[in-house]
């Protein structure tokens, strides 16, 4: 996900629900920043501000289109009828009026993704070893692997993050939910054994000693 917006402290608020929904973010806080990323990097959506310093949301918007057909998501303060018009006429999927709720807006981007059939996780792939979300199956070489359900969530939360330290605690926030308040030790427990259950590709797995774990693949 690309979150485009000349607030900081907005792009952090999305970020952080986006993230506890295992989408990888990457941040940019004006239209030049946009166009510049989408232009190298293929995004699941851009959540994009209308109103930038500078080059607007909308010119952002249009220069996109002339590369990727990326779903995108405005953010705006106005709510005139013509700039939501204008907005789709250039190819915005949907709109988000500020102020708004961050449930509310990634409840929106999973509609979009959904009806755009962008949805993100289908099957991750790393190699010879595969992950199957809808089937909730792990295929690694020539062997399938049934994981529990926690675990499985450990590491698609993982892989979905690959290469980035996930703490503890970031885990439990996102595999438990909110409401769960247990030792953070719960979580080394399920990654021992989800290890366990990966064998040789355990390694994908990597402990950073003294904050959390990531998940690295490397080709052979």
């Amino acid at each position: 996900m690309l979150i485009v917006d000349d607030d900081a402290h907005l792009r952090k608020l999305v970020r952080t629900y986006a993230e506890l929904e295992d989408f990888q973010c990457t941040e940019a806080e004006d239209a030049e920043g946009a166009v510049r990323n989408t232009e190298q990097t293929e995004f699941d959506i851009v959540i994009l501000d209308v109103m930038m310093p500078g080059t607007d949301g909308f010119e952002a918007l249009s220069r996109i289109r002339e590369h990727s057909q990326v779903p995108v998501i405005m953010l705006t303060a106005r709510s005139e009828e013509y700039d939501k018009l204008f907005g789709f006429n250039l190819g915005a999927d949907d709109y988000v009026s500020k102020p708004f709720s961050p449930k509310e807006l990634m409840a929106r981007v999973n509609a979009v993704l959904k009806r755009t059939g962008n949805a993100a996780g289908a099957t991750l792939r790393f190699g010879d070893f595969c992950i199957q979300t809808a089937e909730r199956l792990v295929k690694a070489g020539d062997r399938t692997i049934s994981l529990p359900p926690k675990e499985f969530d450990l590491l698609v939360k993982l892989a979905h993050n690959e290469h980035i330290v996930l703490k503890r605690e970031q885990l439990l926030e996102s595999v438990w939910g909110y409401e769960y308040y247990g030792d953070t030790r719960t979580v080394d427990t399920h990654i021992k054994s989800l290890r366990e259950h990966l064998g040789e590709y355990r390694r994908l797995i990597q402990t950073v000693w003294g904050v959390g774990y990531k998940f690295e693949y490397k080709e052979s």
